[in-house]
């Protein structure tokens, strides 16, 4: 379960390294579709009225767009059949899309990190329908999506136990000096 515990000071995102970006851009997308509708399918069985709380904005079309990755993420949460597909950049015609680096884009979904603080230092920013933006962030909010359990729960301890692996390197890595680096 994510740590709701957000007081004292944040550290920013870190940033995913430029190196990674490049290394993974020529590879194709195709094989992180299943991924993705597997990721939706445990979201919404272990949280099934998340799209619900959407309320007028369920059949919005949402972009997700890391600005340390070479591709980027759009979302349609319809309650009866949410759909969530990779693309190289996001399309036109968009509802709402919401970008900033990675580790800043899951730890607001998670909980871990303040979604005010980041929108209004500008780590994170919205671009179409914000009251639809929001009506998603607060839906995500609400549920405390434990992403690190979603992609690696399937593995059972060990995937929780990477998971959190993951997440206390990257905390260290913005904790350390400069804030933003990788290594």
């Amino acid at each position: 379960m994510p740590d709701t515990n957000m007081t004292g000071p944040q550290a920013a995102p870190v940033r995913l390294p430029p190196w990674l970006a490049r290394a993974i851009a020529p590879l194709p997308l195709a094989p992180l579709q299943p991924a993705l509708a597997l990721m939706l399918a445990r979201i919404g069985r272990a949280h099934p009225d998340l799209y619900d709380r959407l309320g007028e904005h369920a059949d919005k079309r949402f972009g997700i767009a890391p600005t340390d990755l070479p591709f980027a993420f759009v979302l349609e949460p319809k309650p009866r059949r949410p759909l969530a597909r990779a693309v190289r950049t996001l399309p036109a015609g968009l509802d709402a899309s919401i970008h900033g680096p990675l580790s800043g884009l899951i730890g607001m979904a998670e909980g871990r990190l303040d979604g005010d603080a980041l929108f209004f230092s500008r780590i994170l920013w919205v671009e179409g329908d914000v009251a639809a933006a929001l009506a998603l962030r607060n839906a995500v909010d609400d549920a405390r999506i434990d992403f690190g359990a979603v992609l690696l729960g399937g593995f059972g301890p060990l995937g929780r136990h990477l998971a959190d692996a993951v997440w206390q390197r990257l905390q260290g890595a913005s904790a350390a000096p400069g804030g933003r680096g990788w290594n």
